[in-house]
């Protein structure tokens, strides 16, 4: 976290990526969706009486599955952005529909880490900071377990020594 506190807080790109490990981590997450979605069309395939609509829809299932696998944890490595300065907290996020946040640090109520069972084996965490804002709270998905939690410290660190109502 920097140290400029007369920094101006306005809508920008982060300067951070999320871990590197993030990208495996949505390729595994997106592999298991894939193999349901083939193992229901495997089933259609075997009791199928005529194999050619049933081959043909594997087919694309497979391509489109290896492009999505491609595509998508790379895409969303390049995008997922976040920073945290004693001033504000930005986040960028998404792979297909792109959002950028920002939360005054003045308006953050609670910072939570989360590491779900998944996360615990890339060695990875996320982090939610929650704001009285309507549009819901600024979620840092891939970081590593070790930023993360420093993430974490910082954030209710200059939480604590920042004044305002947190609304």
């Amino acid at each position: 976290m920097s140290t400029d506190r007369a920094e101006t807080v306005t809508l920008r790109a982060p300067r951070h990526r999320v871990s590197r490990k993030a990208i495996w981590y949505w390729t595994v997450r997106a592999v298991i969706g894939w193999l349901v979605v083939l193992a229901v069309e495997f089933g259609w395939l075997v009791n199928a009486p005529t194999l050619g609509l049933p081959v043909l829809v594997l087919l694309v299932t497979v391509v489109l599955a290896v492009v999505h696998l491609i595509v998508m944890p790379r895409w969303r490595y390049r995008v997922h952005l976040w920073e945290a300065t004693p001033a504000a907290v930005y986040t960028q996020s998404g792979w297909f529909n792109q959002e950028r946040r920002i939360a005054p640090v003045s308006r953050i109520q609670t910072v939570d880490s989360e590491r779900g069972p998944f996360e615990q084996l890339f060695g990875l965490a996320n982090v939610t900071v929650t704001t009285a804002s309507a549009a819901g709270p600024l979620k840092i998905h891939g970081l590593d377990y070790a930023t993360a939690q420093r993430l974490v410290d910082d954030l209710t660190r200059t939480t604590q020594a920042t004044p305002g109502d947190a609304t």
